[in-house]
């Protein structure tokens, strides 16, 4: 009788424990397992790998729903509306840019060379009842209703879906806004979920490298941190530019106006959950005009997301040089393109990065496997571009401002 309020308690206090505290509790039980255990610790992998394929399996759906909802609740129009689309297209390229520039001088992935998983994959053949479940866990949400022998994924495709709906059964469905709403928040019900076991990826991966390979794979990784934050901050330096010759607005006064803003999406990891105190600051502390601040910060925050995009391009070809494999310059503009196109509308997906990197890897056909070598430093990096991705916002509603003032709105210089 008291055993299932104790396994309440402890579930609601893994769920009320920040996810970066989780993270980091992860990789250091990891290390210490992964040294205890030596090469036995290589089967820990498995949680990580399971992780990655079910983040496989939402990205597409999740990405297409965000994008359909975030176009169906924009309220632009006129000559704003085209300007504002070109604003946005022209950041992301730049950002994509500045983090393949970057990532093709550092060349982290080079500093340490992983060995391909091929081998272990071929071993691994033998049929077990551990690989058949794993294997019942779909790749996507399409694919086991073109098969007829996929039974138990279709089990499990219903059975997420029925517990996540559970909480939606009395939503009102008047509206194809309505559907879309619906499909989505179940989707990100079930992401939520995942996002609660990947510390359990993070501690799986930590392990099976430190027991199998020592620390050397996280030489090339903490290069790969170095050359994330210095391609994130060039970013940063180019909206400031962009600040100061297409507006009237001074990017330090910018930056002083807007902290609130840019410390809680670092603390916070949500370009979404920062809309309305970036909006706030836009109006209260820099002056902008309403219509300015409420298309840069709360139509185009839905749209724009530099700092994801160049992230996981930098992240694409750190695991190509990692792995030692060389993209032609077409292969890098498919992952540009794939990177615009994942990063539109996912401003509202929790943990957009990881689930967006999922496509950008497949695309250029790279082993989504290193994605879990990743989860080690993603809390980190979040941040990080959560951070550019509201700097982002600022910078395009300075630009829309234009280079007058509005007199009337002009408040005290922000201390």
């Amino acid at each position: 009788m008291h055993s299932p309020e104790a396994k309440q308690s402890l579930l609601d206090r893994w769920s009320a424990t920040p996810l970066y505290a989780r993270i980091l509790g992860a990789v250091a039980l990891g290390v210490v397992v992964g040294v205890a255990l030596g090469g036995q610790a290589a089967a820990l992998e498995t949680p990580a790998k399971l992780v990655l394929r079910l983040l496989g399996a939402l990205a597409p759906p999740l990405v297409l729903l965000a994008i359909v909802q975030a176009l169906m609740r924009a309220h632009v129009g006129g000559r704003q509306a085209f300007r504002l689309v070109a604003l946005l297209l022209t950041n992301t390229l730049v950002a994509i840019f500045i983090g393949l520039l970057v990532a093709n001088i550092v060349r982290p992935g080079s500093w340490m060379k992983a060995e391909p998983s091929a081998a272990p994959a071929k071993a691994a053949a033998a049929v077990d009842p551990l690989a058949q479940l794993f294997d019942s866990v779909p790749k996507s949400l399409v694919g086991p209703f073109t098969d007829n022998g996929m039974v138990m994924s279709v089990i499990i495709i219903a059975v997420a879906f029925g517990v996540a709906l559970r909480g939606l059964r009395d939503h009102e469905v008047r509206t194809v806004e309505d559907l879309v709403h619906v499909a989505l928040t179940s989707l990100i019900t079930i992401l939520h979920w995942i996002i609660d076991v990947v510390p359990l990826a993070v501690f799986g991966v930590v392990a099976s490298i430190v027991g199998v390979k020592g620390f050397r794979d996280f030489v090339a990784l903490g290069g790969f941190v170095v050359a994330v934050i210095l391609a994130l901050t060039l970013q940063a330096g180019y909206y400031a530019l962009r600040v100061r010759l297409g507006s009237w607005v001074d990017p330090a006064d910018l930056l002083r106006g807007t902290r609130d803003a840019l410390v809680m999406a670092f603390s916070t990891g949500s370009s979404t959950a920062t809309m309305p105190v970036t909006y706030a600051c836009l109006r209260e502390n820099v002056g902008l005009r309403e219509r300015s601040a409420s298309m840069g910060a709360l139509v185009g925050s839905n749209f724009n997301n530099d700092g994801t995009a160049l992230y996981e391009a930098m992240s694409a070809l750190f695991v190509a040089q990692l792995l030692d494999i060389q993209l032609s310059l077409g292969q890098q503009f498919t992952v540009v393109l794939t990177s615009v196109i994942a990063s539109v509308g996912a401003a509202g997906i929790p943990e957009a990065g990881l689930v967006t990197m999922t496509m950008v890897f497949r695309a250029v056909a790279l082993p989504t496997d290193y994605i879990a070598l990743l989860l080690t430093v993603d809390w980190l990096l979040d941040r990080c571009r959560t951070a550019i991705n509201v700097m982002g916002d600022l910078t395009v509603s300075c630009l829309l401002d234009g280079k007058t003032p509005e007199r009337g709105d002009l408040p005290q210089r922000a201390v």
